[in-house]
């Protein structure tokens, strides 16, 4: 866990050039479980659990905190698909959602992404 602090404390928060940009656009590969008009889920690269997948909306956002009233549909929509593939992927038993924010919340990516992991007992208190 410290080595993603880490990350997050030295991750550039300007542009809208990202990672997860390329992955929207095809041009790094990616494990692709779902995509619609407005997002695009995946399997994490590096999973913290037996089921941990990222879903991202393809319009850049660079952080929650970031985002704007013209954006709520959008990150309703997300969350609604997290559901879905939950269910897809049969976490009946539950999942967790997160959501990183800035330098304190260890984001290392500055393009908003929904964490949803599950497979396993979540721990309590995270972080």
């Amino acid at each position: 866990m410290a080595e993603e602090v880490t990350k997050a404390q030295s991750a550039a928060s300007g542009g809208s050039e990202t990672i997860f940009s390329k992955i929207i656009r095809r041009e790094i590969p990616a494990d692709i479980i779902y995509e619609d008009a407005e997002c695009l889920a995946f399997n994490d690269i590096q999973p913290q659990a037996p089921i941990h997948f990222l879903v991202i909306p393809k319009k850049p956002i660079a952080q929650l905190s970031k985002s704007e009233e013209t954006d709520e549909k959008l990150l309703g929509h997300l969350l609604y698909s997290a559901r879905k593939i939950a269910e897809e992927r049969k976490l009946e038993k539950g999942y967790r959602v997160i959501i990183n924010d800035g330098p304190d919340g260890a984001q290392s990516v500055y393009h908003l992404h929904l964490h949803v992991m599950g497979g396993r007992q979540m721990s309590w208190p995270p972080g």
